[in-house]
């Protein structure tokens, strides 16, 4: 155990993040007529602002058979500057002082990054680096598509997002006491509900911010949504409707000490009811290490070993993974020590051995998990299984069929595929992480088959600002650029390359560096996948919002 106390913090800090736990268009109906007091007014921006280097009319209204059109991110964290503390991530999504106060590095981080520990791990595979900090308004270093600890989400870039032709976006709020508590520049209370209500605040501000900037109350082009039908009607108007979810470790107090729970069903109804009251609509139960709910799908390999660490500080106990079939269900190999050499002498001596092959952890969904489950089903809140082991995700399913209940989600790609056709039977939705693009594509291929029984659409799950990672340039773009400028999906919009201060994006060369290049994204993918990509992914809000109004129907 002393041993371990001396793990040392970047390691730590590595492993939660990694993790926390992403031309030519198609023929379109012709745009509706702009809505009145739309948000294509001219806006009242402070100065100086990033650019957004979009110009046109956002598509509004639907298609002529009355469904909506967009695209939907179901999976990203606007606000993880107020997740872990407030210090693991450097920057705001926006700021009453303007972009200059916005858009800074983080003191810890200085001199010339070498006080950056989490940025250099992950990025260079060492503690010790450095970066330009400079930010506003040379941006040398970041955002970047592999800086894990810098805001990627500034809100003008979002914007650029939404005239692109993205019309759903879930953010997800965000944290996790452990990585809070060994963060050296932590600043804010660890309790992940503290930090939850914060998140909630932040979205509600953004909102009046933008606001503001369009006339007043309800004229902006982000929209916080509570139900499907506020949803639909914000899509149709062409603006950005936004869902706020939950993805935290141990939510409500939640969590395990040595296999004993630390909360109640009191708890867990007290916590369920302020986040609905709060706007939630949708919400993991478990995420990263095993809780008093359920037990966690694995990271594999190296990553895994440094997280089942992370497991044993914050639970007493490691992950206890069993030999399952390889045709079945199952959850990734947590790995047997392997770990880079820089990180070889930081954890302890004796880790679990792991028998070889296919892997499942015993533990699934205890009976407060399943408590929860039902929870949220009688409060109509839709269920995220994703980052459930494998057995928590087939007890969950088993509830939500003994049910009937559609309003089950799989938003950035860590369900086990075989209970994809489980999911869409329910009338369930799922996502595709923000993969680059030939592997994204891949993805969508593999899972083509059982998507198309049953006439889905399709949307991505960044984590942006999560600590995921976001897509780098194509190794081939060279041979089939991205041509700028390039036209939207949806026909309304011509893009050009994104610009903020001093610094000019290009995704063929920056990849997804930040928020405002998810556009450039989508262009990506119809290069390499074909515009049959496009037309599923046009077609998830609508697929998202029969799920949400399913479970509203319950």
């Amino acid at each position: 155990m002393q041993r371990l106390r001396r793990i040392r913090r970047t390691t730590v800090l590595a492993t939660v993040a990694a993790v926390a736990c992403l031309s030519t268009t198609a023929l379109v109906a012709p745009a509706a007529p702009a809505q009145p007091g739309s948000v294509l007014t001219e806006p009242t921006l402070p100065s100086p602002e990033s650019e957004v280097n979009a110009t046109g009319t956002p598509f509004t209204g639907t298609r002529p058979d009355g469904t909506v059109y967009g695209l939907i991110d179901a999976h990203s964290h606007l606000f993880m500057q107020d997740g872990m503390g407030g210090a693991a991530l450097c920057g705001k999504v926006f700021s009453e002082h303007g972009i200059e106060a916005a858009l800074q590095d983080c003191p810890s981080h200085e001199p010339h990054g070498l006080g950056a520990l989490l940025e250099n791990l992950t990025r260079d595979g060492s503690p010790i680096g450095t970066h330009d900090t400079t930010g506003w308004p040379t941006f040398a270093d970041w955002p970047a598509h592999d800086s894990l600890t810098h805001q990627q989400m500034y809100y003008r870039w979002v914007e650029r997002a939404w005239r692109g032709g993205q019309r759903v976006l879930v953010n997800d709020l965000v944290t996790n006491g452990l990585l809070c508590s060994i963060n050296p520049g932590t600043y804010q209370s660890c309790d992940e509900m503290t930090a939850i209500r914060r998140q909630a605040q932040d979205t509600y501000d953004l909102q009046a911010y933008v606001d503001a900037q369009h006339g007043g109350p309800g004229k902006g082009w982000f929209r916080i949504v509570t139900s499907s039908d506020q949803a639909r009607q914000v899509i149709e108007e062409g603006k950005l409707a936004v869902v706020l979810g939950v993805e935290t470790s141990e939510p409500f107090g939640c969590k395990q000490t040595l296999r004993l729970p630390r909360c109640s069903r009191a708890d867990i109804d007290a916590g369920l009811d302020e986040l609905h009251d709060l706007g939630v609509r949708s919400m993991y139960l478990c995420h990263k290490f095993d809780n008093a709910l359920c037990g966690v799908a694995f990271d594999e390999g190296s990553m895994g070993t440094i997280i089942n660490a992370g497991q044993f500080l914050s639970t007493g106990t490691w992950w206890d993974a069993r030999s399952c079939p390889a045709d079945q269900p199952h959850d990734n190999n947590p790995g047997n020590g392997e770990l880079p050499p820089e990180l070889e002498d930081d954890l302890p001596p004796v880790l679990p051995l792991y028998p070889p092959g296919t892997l499942c952890n015993t533990r699934g969904l205890s009976g407060l998990g399943a408590y929860a489950v039902r929870g949220l089903v009688e409060r109509n809140m839709m269920v995220e299984i994703d980052h459930m082991s494998a057995k928590a995700a087939d007890q969950t399913l088993d509830i939500l069929e003994a049910e009937d209940y559609p309003g089950v989600l799989s938003t950035h790609s860590w369900m086990d595929e075989r209970y994809l056709d489980r999911l869409y039977t329910l009338g369930g939705f799922a996502t595709i992480y923000g993969h680059a693009a030939h592997e994204f594509v891949e993805e969508y291929e593999r899972t083509a088959p059982v998507r198309d029984r049953y006439g889905a659409g399709i949307g991505f799950g960044f984590d942006m600002n999560g600590f995921g990672g976001t897509p780098p340039p194509r190794d081939d773009a060279a041979a089939s650029p991205v041509v700028y400028p390039f036209r939207s999906f949806d026909g309304g919009t011509v893009l050009d390359r994104q610009t903020t201060g001093e610094r000019t994006w290009d995704v063929n060369v920056d990849g997804v560096a930040h928020y405002g290049l998810v556009p450039d994204y989508v262009e990506d993918l119809r290069l390499v996948g074909g515009q049959e990509v496009i037309d599923d992914l046009a077609r998830g809000p609508e697929s998202y919002l029969t799920t949400w109004a399913g479970a509203e129907a319950h």
